[in-house]
């Protein structure tokens, strides 16, 4: 399954006054397209940080202290503040607690919709165009590299006629959407203003009856309104001249809604119609040598357009895509093989017991060169362990050789520190402060990060190289042609304010509020909790995200609502192919919508797996105590309070930061972290029970019952 997101050894503190706190201490996970992975765990677990630093949006005091978070080939901890603000509610959406923390209460709830899909509409034009011309370019030399000499000119000539001809389908593509879009709203416009007259509590009636005029007249287009477009004309026309007479006092709307009805016919018929392949046709009208285009049904000229396509230019075209593509995945494999090489040659530079600077930055630059010659510049699909390796090696290597000047700087602070403290004891003081831990980089434990990047990418360029033979070039062609289309149909895909109206009135539907017209001019106090938190997710939803981030989004509403958002936010993500992240501190709360879940306490993840494991095989006793202190309707024992508060993480502790409070604790949880153990191929828990020689300890009853009850519920033949 296809990755969307990687977290990797994630590592977080902030600055305080009292000291560090270490609020994300080495976390990974993966978070595959369309899935759901639910975050849970107490206050103060590292649940928020990690979504906020996902996002990009940490606190000021904030210290990344290591670790990657990869999306679509990036490092989102290591971009620039411009390349996040493409991906920052574009690509990944973030829903709040509290709605009201992201509405503005004194703005209207429709302008709050739209404002962002025009700004972020302007910037996706800019880079579609952007990415369509330097992707193109790059295929033109790939082209010219993988034939001879000789064909430069004819491959560079190609490549001009299909931007040439690209330009054309993008006008007309244009031409189609504002004609379209003026459709549908004329038609959204008109029910609204029908169901007002027939109630007779219609307001601005001439004005809105002009608009509609409006509209439906720019619906007319060889495409959409066409056969009827004089018909159209003399409605408008007709409703337009009545509009004076609305503006009086109990006005008749019997003529002006007849009027509106048969408009709204013509509408919605010419909508329905089929959608031209404004590609081909842009090929047909720009080298075809015609002055217009055969006169037939849609679907047929659909039909002719691709065979003419194709027999004249694209099936040409595409063999030599094809070779293009295939000669620059050859080069990447070469470069591939060439990295493994020096990945594996240069790793003793960096397992020295103590590391040379002018050892380690030489390495790292040749390395630098070789492994971008494993990237295959036309990939759709970026490879981000190959992209990010450079920088996050580079960044390992700064943090390694800083933080040994800064290392004995911090230790002599709290030298400093320790003696004025052991100064007042001595004198028979009792002193009412803490000697905050030294804040010191283990070198270590930064060299093994080095090491454990180089072998990382190794095995995977490896594993690449060993699935070199089954490559569907073919398809892969196929998917880089409909790239380029999709990135043309994206420079003329404007969004006006009109435009975005009718989107936000779409997803004010599509996220369960009524009367979304009337309440597109209402302002956030004027509707309920939960109505609000609709609001918040039609605005995450606009620019339509691959990941969307809900952090304890049911948190402040009533059990009721939280049933209907949670419905609601699982039925968006099978709609929309979302992948979900979902932070929340109540287990019962994730049960019918996770497919993974992270179980996380004192900034680590102590247990990962999927819905099924850690439901039903919990295995540590931090997960036994959520469990057990989660209520249902089945449940008739006396629920477990989980004892004690979770530690102070300016000073954390030794060995399992939950061992204080775990009453199944051993001597070894309060001198060792303990590691991930692996249980299955999805499930690991962070446990020493799960340690060979560890006694055998069963989760509390309370737990073994539910587990009972749910499994006979089920039909589960083995209830033990």
């Amino acid at each position: 399954m296809e990755n969307k997101l990687s977290v990797r050894d994630l590592t977080i503190s902030f600055r305080t006054s009292n000291g560090k706190v270490q609020a994300v201490r080495g976390i990974n996970f993966d978070l595959a397209k369309g899935e759901t992975l639910s975050i849970v765990g107490e206050s103060g677990s590292g649940k928020s940080v990690t979504s906020k630093a996902i996002l990009g949006i940490l606190a000021g005091n904030a210290i990344i202290e290591g670790g990657e978070i990869i999306y679509d080939g990036k490092d989102l901890l290591k971009i620039s503040e411009d390349e996040f603000h493409k991906i920052r509610g574009d690509k990944i959406a973030m829903i709040f607690q509290d709605p009201m923390s992201s509405l503005n209460p004194i703005v209207k709830i429709g302008r709050q919709l739209t404002e962002a899909m025009i700004l972020k509409g302007k910037a996706r034009q800019k880079e579609s165009r952007v990415t369509f011309n330097s992707y193109l370019k790059m295929l033109n030399e790939a082209m010219n590299a993988a034939t001879n000499e000789s064909n430069t000119a004819e491959i560079a000539e190609k490549c001009k006629k299909f931007d040439t001809f690209e330009r054309k389908h993008i006008v007309l593509e244009a031409e189609y959407n504002a004609a379209h879009e003026a459709a549908v709203e004329a038609i959204e416009d008109i029910d609204g203003l029908v169901f007002e007259m027939s109630k007779n509590a219609v307001k601005d009636a001439a004005y809105r009856v002009k608009k509609i005029a409006q509209l439906a007249n720019a619906s007319i287009n060889d495409y959409v309104v066409k056969a009827k477009a004089e018909k159209l004309k003399s409605l408008t026309s007709a409703l337009t001249s009545q509009a004076g007479s609305l503006k009086k006092a109990g006005a008749d709307y019997t003529s002006a809604m007849q009027q509106l009805g048969e408009i709204s016919d013509i509408l919605k018929e010419a909508v329905a119609f089929e959608m031209p392949n404004f590609f081909a046709m842009g090929y047909y009208l720009t080298f075809s040598g015609e002055a217009a285009l055969p006169d037939m049904p849609v679907s047929e000229l659909n039909g002719f357009l691709h065979r003419e396509l194709d027999e004249k230019f694209m099936l040409d075209f595409i063999n030599n895509a094809k070779q293009g593509i295939e000669y620059s995945a050859e080069r990447a494999y070469e470069g591939k093989a060439n990295a493994i090489k020096a990945l594996r040659e240069k790793l003793p530079v960096f397992e020295e017991e103590s590391l040379d600077a002018e050892k380690c930055k030489a390495a790292a630059k040749e390395l630098e060169a070789v492994v971008n010659t494993a990237i295959d510049p036309l990939e759709i699909v970026k490879d981000s362990l190959t992209h990010t390796f450079n920088s996050g090696l580079k960044n390992e290597i700064e943090v390694y050789f800083t933080a040994i000047g800064k290392n004995k700087v911090e230790q002599t602070k709290h030298d400093r520190v320790q003696a004025k403290y052991d100064k007042q004891v001595a004198a028979g003081k009792a002193p009412d402060w803490k000697v905050p831990a030294a804040q010191i980089t283990n070198l270590e434990l930064v060299k093994e990060n080095i090491q454990r990047q180089i072998k990382r990418l190794a095995d995977h360029l490896e594993e690449s190289l060993a699935g070199r033979a089954s490559r569907d070039y073919d398809a892969e062609t196929i998917a880089v042609i409909d790239f380029l289309k999709e990135n043309a149909s994206g420079i003329v895909n404007k969004v006006t304010p009109r435009i975005a109206k009718s989107k936000a009135i779409k997803l004010m539907e599509e996220v369960g509020i009524s009367e979304p017209r009337k309440r597109f001019n209402q302002y956030p106090f004027e509707f309920s909790g939960g109505m609000r938190q609709r609001i918040v997710i039609a605005i995450a939803l606009a620019a339509n995200p691959d990941i969307l981030i809900c952090d304890e989004p049911t948190t402040a509403l009533d059990v009721t609502i939280q049933s209907q958002i949670l419905e609601l936010i699982n039925k968006l993500k099978r709609e929309r192919k979302l992948s979900v992240i979902f932070i929340t501190h109540d287990l019962g709360v994730v049960a019918n919508m996770a497919d993974k879940i992270a179980v996380m306490y004192a900034g680590k993840i102590v247990e990962y797996g999927t819905s099924e494991d850690v439901f039903y095989h919990a295995a540590h006793p931090y997960t036994w105590a959520l469990l057990s202190s989660m209520p249902d309707l089945d449940t008739n024992e006396k629920l477990e309070a989980i004892p004690g508060t979770p530690p102070n993480m300016i000073y954390p502790p030794v060995g399992d930061a939950f061992a204080a409070r775990n009453k199944y604790a051993m001597k070894i949880d309060f001198e060792r972290q303990p590691p991930m153990f692996k249980i299955s191929d999805t499930h690991s828990a962070a446990t020493w029970l799960l340690h060979p020689d560890a006694p055998k300890v069963e989760p509390p009853k309370i737990i073994l019952d539910r587990i009972a009850r749910m499994k006979a519920k089920r039909g589960d033949t083995d209830v033990k």
